[in-house]
């Protein structure tokens, strides 16, 4: 019986995070379409073609908010929206002018899905009881956002604060409910005062002293709350190593062949987003075994 449930909750979690993909990946074009209207509006210089291409996403009415083709703006119905289904069915081309919809959207449903089903089945829900599922609640809407921030910056470098600010609040409640389980209130306080110190704080001084040359406010703003994600200073120092280690991976190759020059622009906040979830879920058990690993080394010693 147990099994049975677990299968239909992995089953109903995964069809969730399609469709929360979807809702994910229409944000931000709508958030995009947004950006570039305020820019042209304060008189910055925008992309002409990309403006004229999603200025149709953006309505003063919510009535006529309705999805369509970014090709030829046709609005789509509902089952030209069904999650991974729609775009499969019609290889991955708009029903009425047959351009190419391109991977974006359906890559961001199958991230989503596999993002829910894997927290569903790495989250430990016997340590507080109703508060774990309230703590997996939200901690299902703070990866929606999540996955919108890392999308939006890996594709034009900015972390908009129409989603980074509801994060932030959603992530502060998440940290404020670990504290009310927690054994030692007093103890997870300090234990977040220094993650917030380590993910923002640090970033915070990088971009005081460059005057935001190495590092933009967004990722100021960004290791806050994802500071208040992992509530703990330790998994905060995981965290930051990880997202070296993954920019590290990603850079050095490029600049290798020559794809990456010194000036390049790399946003960092994917690196973190991902670097925060592995900690969170791995954090632990990583510190573990690197302190049994460095404990056994040291007791080796003559």
């Amino acid at each position: 019986m147990l099994m049975h449930m677990t299968i239909a909750l992995v089953v109903f979690l995964g069809f969730l995070g399609l469709c929360m993909g979807s809702f994910a990946g229409a944000t931000v074009w709508r958030l995009r379409a947004r950006q570039l209207d305020e820019d042209k509006q304060a008189n910055e210089e925008v992309d002409a073609a990309e403006y004229k291409r999603l200025q149709p996403l953006l309505h003063k009415k919510t009535t006529e908010d309705r999805s369509q083709c970014l090709h030829c703006h046709h609005v789509l119905r509902w089952y030209d929206l069904l999650p991974l289904g729609s775009w499969l069915s019609l290889g991955g081309k708009c029903r009425y002018c047959r351009k190419s919809i391109g991977n974006f959207e359906p890559l961001m449903e199958i991230i989503t899905a596999v993002a829910f089903v894997g927290s569903f089945l790495l989250w430990d829900f016997s340590a507080a009881g109703y508060f774990d599922e309230v703590s997996f609640g939200l901690w299902l809407i703070i990866l929606v956002q999540l996955i919108i921030l890392c999308a939006y910056d890996t594709k034009w470098f900015l972390l908009p604060d129409r989603i980074m600010w509801p994060f932030i609040a959603a992530s502060a409640v998440f940290a404020g409910l670990r504290i009310a389980t927690a054994t030692d209130a007093v103890g997870a306080i300090y234990s977040l005062a220094g993650a917030v110190a380590i993910l923002s704080g640090i970033y915070l001084i990088l971009h005081r002293v460059s005057k935001g040359q190495w590092i933009g406010f967004g990722d100021v703003k960004l290791g806050l709350g994802l500071a208040f994600v992992l509530g703990d200073w330790l998994l905060a120092f995981v965290a930051l190593f990880l997202a070296n280690v993954l920019a590290l991976a990603v850079v050095l190759p490029g600049m290798l062949r020559g794809r990456i020059g010194r000036n390049s622009r790399v946003p960092f906040g994917p690196f973190l987003i991902i670097a925060t979830v592995l900690a969170l879920f791995f954090g632990s058990a990583l510190t573990s075994w690197y302190l049994d690993l460095f404990n056994m080394s040291f007791t080796t010693l003559p």
